[in-house]
């Protein structure tokens, strides 16, 4: 994908989601970075078709709050199970560790 390509699928992308093409909002959407010229030039042409756009690309599309809660819940759940067993052995070696000291100190 050339970097009008992709400053086109940027545009119509944000313009699918009902937001204004700016230079800025293209700016944060690209996977590298364009001189502002550049993307000034490509956005006076552009011209909105809703069909043009690229599912796969590099470009930074966001997630929706929903997406988010999805992945924030998957990790925390991830985290938890991972923790789960190293918690529980960690109160296994501290019960061991008091049953050797009250041990020693009888």
């Amino acid at each position: 994908m050339t970097i009008n390509d992709e400053i086109l699928t940027a545009a119509n992308t944000l313009a699918n989601q009902g937001i204004k093409p700016t230079v800025a909002r293209i700016k944060t959407k690209l996977a590298q970075p364009v001189p502002l010229p550049t993307i000034i030039s490509v956005l006076k042409s552009w011209q909105h078709d809703p069909n043009f756009i690229k599912p796969h690309s590099t470009i930074n599309q966001g997630s929706t709050p929903k997406q988010t809660d999805d992945l924030t819940n998957t990790i925390s759940l991830a985290i938890t199970k991972a923790l789960t067993p190293l918690q529980e052995e960690i109160s296994a070696l501290k019960k061991e560790i008091q049953e050797l000291k009250n041990q020693l100190n009888k």
